[in-house]
């Protein structure tokens, strides 16, 4: 990877993997893009307003700068996606295509991210195998096996080197929720250091895979850079750090905040949602195939969130 081109740069993964790609391959090597502009976002590195649902735009965008590897993370969330499911599937779908069609004719290597909303009520829950029923009740998860199956096509059909994880829940301090439904594992954070309270809109038992960023962005970048040659899998890889409810977050809270109190008023839309995903995925394939380890647990993260949280709050005066 030389000249790195993101989709979806100022979202909840890509605001915080276009600082670490800069990092590491210089900031004039990674061009970030998004449907919008911030102040002082092209202060950081290379900036462009795209709408990937613009075929025309990003391929042209991605030719001026001359990108040999697009990270394409542009999409609207499951909640979000539920709500507006027709939306959903013109960003999801059709800015992936576009994309595609875009690392095909300029010979990029590519990343898109799938997702634990990929399965459906009737895959199995426990240790969810990397290859198994995927059968999705909601929008979000169509886009994402539409989107595993698109991609393996346009690598098999036309050799573009595509490459994905389905990620667990992302936990992270730096982004602000995006309308996914496992985003109260970021407000419970938020909310324990302002308040010392949280009420849940995930009922008390629901087990879902979670990941805190760091090991998300390590995974992104891993898998990119490993030897195609072991890639069995391609763009699919289950990837888990740890299977958590929300009690498990009130319990690690409490290590740091022991008057930490947490109550439930369940929203029966995401509830629905997180009752069809699976418990907890079964990552070996990506550990055997490119070397996946998560380095965060519930305990290790907790500490950091709670730390960086903290930080931010007393800089702000609050």
């Amino acid at each position: 990877m030389k000249k790195i081109l993101v989709t979806g740069a100022l979202g909840q993964i890509g605001s915080e993997l276009t600082g670490r790609l800069r990092e590491i391959y210089g900031a004039e090597n990674v061009i970030g893009t998004d449907i919008r502009k911030v102040d002082g976002v092209e202060d950081e590195g290379p900036f462009e307003a795209v709408d990937v649902t613009d075929g025309e735009q990003l391929w042209n965008v991605a030719k001026k700068y001359e990108a040999d590897t697009m990270m394409h993370l542009a999409a609207l969330l499951s909640a979000k996606a539920e709500a507006f499911p027709r939306i959903a599937w013109d960003i999801n779908m059709g800015g992936l295509i576009n994309a595609l069609e875009t690392a095909k004719e300029l010979n990029m290597k590519f990343f898109t991210p799938s997702s634990i909303g990929a399965f459906g009520p009737t895959t199995p829950k426990d240790g969810t195998p990397q290859n198994t029923l995927q059968r999705p009740t909601t929008m979000y998860g169509v886009n994402k096996v539409a989107g595993e199956l698109l991609c393996d096509y346009y690598h098999h059909r036309f050799g573009v080197d595509t490459r994905g994880v389905r990620f667990p829940g992302l936990i992270s301090h730096v982004a602000p929720p995006g309308g996914g439904t496992t985003d109260y594992a970021v407000e419970i954070y938020y909310e324990a250091v302002k308040k010392k309270e949280y009420t849940s809109y995930i009922a008390k038992g629901t087990y879902m895979d979670m990941m805190y960023m760091p090991d998300a962005l390590d995974a992104i970048i891993q898998l990119m850079e490993a030897d195609t040659e072991r890639l069995i899998h391609r763009n699919a890889f289950n990837i888990s750090a740890m299977s958590a409810e929300p009690e498990d977050f009130a319990k690690a809270i409490q290590k740091h905040i022991p008057e930490f109190k947490l109550a439930y008023k369940v929203d029966p839309i995401r509830q629905n949602i997180a009752e069809s995903w699976p418990n907890s995925l079964d990552s070996t394939a990506a550990t055997k195939e490119w070397g996946f380890k998560a380095k965060y647990d519930i305990d290790r993260m907790t500490a950091d969130m709670l730390g960086k949280i903290s930080q931010k709050a007393s800089a702000a005066g609050k």
